[in-house]
């Protein structure tokens, strides 16, 4: 079987985050870069797991510049076979899903893996996207998917419960937690990835329509209030007056 995982690459969790050029571009000053949580440890290690049961490969692609190289590379020392990086700049969740989707088309996959959103802009935007562009089945928020034979059984916990669906092969497929656990990449892996090849593609000709008006940054939270365990009074004004449901 024939495995497709799209990576990206998203700021370490405890980067201070920043804009530039009247607020309209992201500040990369001191970043630190890190594969994105959902994809690495649920898609990648999903679809590796189930390349080790049925056989096959598993191939990563990525959106960006040799910036990226790192991060990509870190998906070769988890397991992957090989991987494609797009050699374009994405300004938007579309110009992303329609390059790898240009990619894909016809490379015969039987399955697209990503994560279920980045843990930057948290829009859970590009799975759609991919599967409509190559219309495909979509199963967002997979928390388990077995295969036999052409179907795939995938689990997603919904409100109250959990779904299960029966769809033929290929799918496109967004991962939550649940779906695998996580791999440290060893040192085996970590020296078989510098071997392994990181395929340059150009990108497609594409008019974007989406373009970033500005960025803003949530308003600062306010100093937290003491009250004394008797001033029960207080306490109700504030939760009146002042208190906000979020």
């Amino acid at each position: 079987m024939k495995f497709l995982v799209c990576i990206s690459k998203t700021p370490e969790t405890t980067s201070k985050i920043a804009f530039t050029n009247g607020n309209t571009e992201f500040d990369t000053s001191g970043i630190q870069y890190i594969m994105n949580p959902y994809d690495e440890w649920y898609a990648l290690v999903r679809a590796l797991e189930l390349k080790e049961a049925a056989g096959g490969t598993v191939t990563v692609i990525n959106v960006g510049t040799t910036e990226n190289d790192t991060v990509i590379r870190k998906a070769l020392a988890i397991g992957a076979d090989d991987a494609v990086r797009i050699n374009a700049n994405p300004q938007s969740a579309l110009y992303a899903a329609k390059q790898i989707a240009e990619y894909a088309k016809d490379q015969g996959f039987d399955a697209i893996f990503l994560g279920k959103e980045t843990i930057d802009y948290n829009g859970s935007e590009i799975g759609a996207m991919v599967a409509e562009y190559l219309d495909l089945p979509f199963v967002s928020f997979a928390s388990n998917m077995e295969v036999n034979g052409n179907t795939a059984t995938i689990k997603r916990d919904i409100e109250g419960g959990v779904e299960i669906l029966d769809v033929e092969l290929p799918v496109v497929l967004s991962a939550s937690k649940g779906l695998a656990e996580q791999r440290i990449p060893n040192m085996r892996g970590i020296m078989m990835a510098k071997r392994k090849p990181l395929n340059v593609v150009e990108p497609v000709a594409f008019d974007d329509p989406c373009k970033v008006v500005s960025y803003d940054l949530p308003p600062a939270k306010a100093a937290v209030k003491m009250l004394g365990p008797d001033d029960m009074d207080e306490l109700v004004r504030l939760l009146h007056e002042e208190a906000k449901v979020i």
